[in-house]
């Protein structure tokens, strides 16, 4: 669904299209050079190592490149990371101990070719939908499905064996699935003894923190049967395949808890084949591409590190280049905490949102407040970060960018632009090369396009082959000649490429299939792995784990995605997902505003949602909301800033915190035309506010605990006086509009706490009439037309279809997803509605296996 709303998240609405110093417009050439002062400076005074680069992986391979060749190899410093930091450092972590280089050993065929399909920490439903579909395409007799997740997710809808462990203990069961296959003779020992090292210490360890199925269920808090379950499916099914993504990887064991799942298949010999392997999901469009280059502080372009025999002198000759560091950089979460200590002056943030989406984040507020210099590129004026810039930078948004893309599979992809550049908006990688001409390193950062820095990043892909022992597998150096209109014309290609020439750009489905590794002496690694609890326990104060993670149609820290009313019609603002035995005992009710208090003084207030998804004792709440668009939902407040120590991925998966109601007195709903912008003040009078945009107004819900003068906030939040007035001061209601010459400007409902306000479709179509009818008039302080539908909660974004449309449909007969498919069109387009439909499918006992093909396999 994201991808097909697109289109809605990339206009001028809340652009940055030219460049401002301090807050006023500027030119470009008065922004470099003071980006380029601001640097040399830095460097001049307090070294190479006060400047630091945070970047994105939303940022394409060519932009990725130019500012790992400017910041290492030029400026000097170390400091460059990337929010890739967050969501997939743990695997690469994990690829290279296991394997000897961050390489994915399968394809996205392999998902369905599998007969065990697993699914580790991954809410692919909705994180990956369109692979999601590929996987529930490839159902058929025989085939199987665990989904492992403390969550009862969209994904878990498919599975054959769900599995809702406690969290924090995957190791726990990878390790036992790691004793039981050996305990059955249910390994492969020749594999192991001719391609394989560290099996007996790996399975010893293994032995000592679960030794039997027993201890896995207890340590797990499952039940014996499942665990047996699981652990026999995965000995007997050769083709095996265990995606796995964030619910591994943002854990302070995350490296550990990808290396325990890739010993099973290692022990299996299940790697890199068809239907059998173990396969990380990325998080972001371009993390693998960022990877590719040096985008991780720990790491050198072309799969290089900073121990990598002869690497940095080959950096130095290939790009001319001043001074590359002789150690890593400072990862994330201790990059802003060096931020923080003043050790780094200059910090450049390129198109990500790091106020909002690290760790502790009133912490890295309070660092970026004192840095001496915050430079930031982005495509949007308006974030919690970009409210620190000195200087903004415009660039580019994703329709606007041109260059490549490497997604999960290593395949990569050309990314063309089908929008204009508006304004003084200029791509990332020429922002960075114009910095570096200004600092006077112009010879070295001289491109004409992004064509120019790929074919040096290819030809430098070939060069890096012989540096270090093991046979290295990136390359791309087929590629080192393409053309410009070759370069333009390119399609879609995994690497490693085998020719060396255009010939063959056929590119490599599988790694690691025939048994040899990229380690130096071609053997794969297994890796011992104890159990390394969570840094936050429950306690007596904070007796709730906290869990946090996507929804289905937002996007990270939802900058853009917030600005199509599609996106936030499903989950329109931010909620706390409670058990129903919890919320009994913490005294909030289904609806009504709960907060919930972490570690530090900020916690986070959302719409209570009681549902059994979540296992007693732990809360879901999303990542997305941020201060533009909530007064207090950030999720990364409940989480310490406590990273993993191999990989320095943080945890963003387990916090802990305590629930209580957040007891308002009034609650409402504020519209205002599009072209009224809100009056900031008034947010002073809410204890709770968020704000959703519609089609043709913005909204707002508000909140509060103190009873207001309605007379005095109605003029102030209507823009002026309201002509049409209700008000109930025994029932609590307060309803007023404002219509200026026959046009509506802005409408206030205001109800008890306990009241139901109307849903906004009819009211927001309002707004986008010349002149109100008289009907129209009279309906609007009701909120809904007499004879308008209720179409009920928002199921399917795509089509804009209700709970209560596809109620009357199941009622009417409609019996399978097909059936819905073809009455209502939900669940034809992007396919993320479809498990929230079988839910409801299942709610009504209607769904059948035989009229609907995707449930009709038999999967005992």
């Amino acid at each position: 669904m994201k991808g097909s709303a697109l289109h809605e998240t990339i206009g001028q609405t809340g652009r940055l299209l030219a460049p401002r110093l301090k807050g006023q417009t500027s030119s470009w050439p008065e922004a470099l050079k003071a980006v380029a002062d601001g640097i040399r400076q830095a460097v001049q005074e307090h070294g190479s190592d006060s400047v630091a680069f945070y970047l994105s992986g939303q940022l394409l391979t060519e932009d990725y490149y130019v500012a790992n060749k400017l910041a290492k190899g030029f400026i000097g410093t170390p400091n460059v990371d990337t929010n890739s930091r967050l969501c997939m450092s743990s695997a690469v972590a994990a690829h290279k101990r296991a394997f000897g280089e961050d390489c994915v050993p399968g394809c996205y065929e392999d998902f369905e070719l599998a007969d065990l399909l697993v699914l580790a920490g991954s809410n692919a439903a909705w994180a990956h939908p369109v692979l999601f579909q590929r996987m529930e395409a490839s159902r058929r007799p025989g085939r199987r499905v665990v989904v492992i997740d403390p969550r009862r997710t969209a994904t878990a809808e498919m599975a054959d064996l769900h599995l809702q462990l406690k969290p924090g203990t995957d190791t726990v069961l990878f390790n036992g699935l790691l004793v039981w296959l050996a305990d059955r003779e249910a390994i492969e020992g020749d594999f192991i003894d001719a391609h394989c090292s560290d099996y007996a210490e790996t399975l010893d360890c293994a032995r000592l923190a679960a030794p039997s199925v027993a201890s896995v269920a207890n340590q797990c808090d499952l039940e014996s049967a499942d665990v047996e379950t699981f652990f026999r499916w995965f000995a007997e099914t050769p083709r095996t395949v265990t995606g796995f993504s964030q619910g591994i990887n943002q854990s302070v064991a995350g490296t550990d808890k990808a290396n325990a799942i890739i010993n099973c298949h290692l022990a299996t010999g299940r790697v890199g084949r068809p239907g059998a392997t173990p396969f990380s999901l990325t998080g972001q469009p371009n993390a693998m591409g960022g990877r590719e280059v040096g985008g991780l502080a720990n790491t050198l372009a072309s799969h290089l590190d900073y121990d990598t025999p002869g690497a940095r002198q080959l950096l130095t000759r290939f790009w001319g280049a001043h001074a590359i560091p002789d150690r890593p950089g400072l990862k994330a979460v201790d990059l802003f905490e060096a931020v923080h200590s003043g050790q780094i002056k200059v910090i450049w943030i390129m198109g990500t949102n790091p106020a909002v989406s690290l760790p502790d984040s009133s912490r890295v507020r309070e660092a970026l407040a004192k840095c001496p210099l915050v430079i930031v590129s982005d495509c949007m004026a308006e974030t919690d970060t970009t409210a620190f810039a000195d200087i903004l930078l415009p660039a580019a948004g994703w329709g606007e960018k041109n260059g490549t893309v490497t997604n999960s599979e290593r395949c990569l992809s050309r990314q063309r632009a089908f929008l204009p550049l508006p304004g003084q908006v200029r791509p990332d990688w020429w922002i960075i090369s114009a910095v570096a001409r200004e600092l006077g390193y112009g010879t070295a950062f001289d491109y004409d396009g992004p064509d120019d820095i790929f074919r040096e990043y290819a030809r430098l892909s070939g060069r890096a082959l012989g540096c270090g022992p093991g046979r290295r597998r990136f390359d791309l150096s087929a590629l080192a000649n393409l053309s410009r209109q070759e370069y333009d014309a390119l399609s879609p290609v995994q690497w490693p490429l085998p020719g060396k020439d255009m010939s063959d750009t056929s590119g490599t489905a599988r790694l690691f299939g025939d048994g040899v590794f990229a380690t130096p002496d071609g053997r794969a690694r297994m890796v011992p792995v104890t159990t390394i609890l969570p840094a936050q326990q429950a306690s007596e104060a904070r007796p709730l784990v906290v869990n946090a993670g996507r929804i289905r149609d937002q996007w990270h820290t939802m900058t853009r995605t917030a600005l199509s009313p599609r996106l936030l019609a499903h989950r329109p603002e931010p909620f706390i997902e409670v058990h129903p035995d919890d919320a009994r005992a913490c005294g909030v009710r289904d609806g009504e505003l709960g907060r919930l208090s972490g570690p530090g003084d900020h916690g986070y207030v959302g719409r209570i949602r009681s549902t059994d998804e979540v296992r007693a004792g732990e809360v879901f709440v999303p990542i997305h909301w941020n201060s533009c668009f909530a007064s207090q939902a950030l999720a990364t407040n409940l989480m310490a800033g406590v990273s993993d120590p191999v990989s320095g991925q943080p945890e963003g998966k387990h916090g802990t915190a305590s629930l209580a109601p957040f007891n308002m007195r009034w609650q409402a709903r504020l519209m205002r035309r599009k072209d009224q912008l809100w009056p900031g003040e008034g947010l002073a009078a809410c204890d709770y506010w968020s704000r959703q945009p519609l089609a043709h107004s913005h909204s707002w819900w508000l909140a509060g605990r103190q009873p207001l003068n309605w007379a005095r906030w109605a003029k102030e939040w209507l823009g002026g006086d309201p002509n049409l007035l209700l008000e109930d001061p025994a029932e609590g209601r307060f309803r007023a509009a404002r219509v200026v010459a026959g046009r509506l400007e802005a409408v206030l409902l205001v109800d008890p706490v306990t009241g139901a306000l109307p849903e906004l479709d009819w009211l927001d179509q309002c707004f986008a009439e010349s002149e109100l009818s008289q009907e129209q008039r009279q309906c609007l302080l009701a909120g809904r037309a007499v004879d308008t539908e209720d179409t009920g909660r928002l199921i399917c974004t795509c089509f804009q279809v209700g709970e209560k449309q596809v109620e009357a449909a199941i009622s009417n007969g409609e019996r399978s997803i097909d059936a819905l498919g073809q009455s209502l069109q939900c669940g034809t387009n992007c396919g993320s509605c479809i498990p929230e439909l079988r839910r409801m499918l299942d709610r009504h006992g209607s769904e059948t296996m035989a009229n609907d093909p995707t449930r009709s396999a038999s999967l005992a």
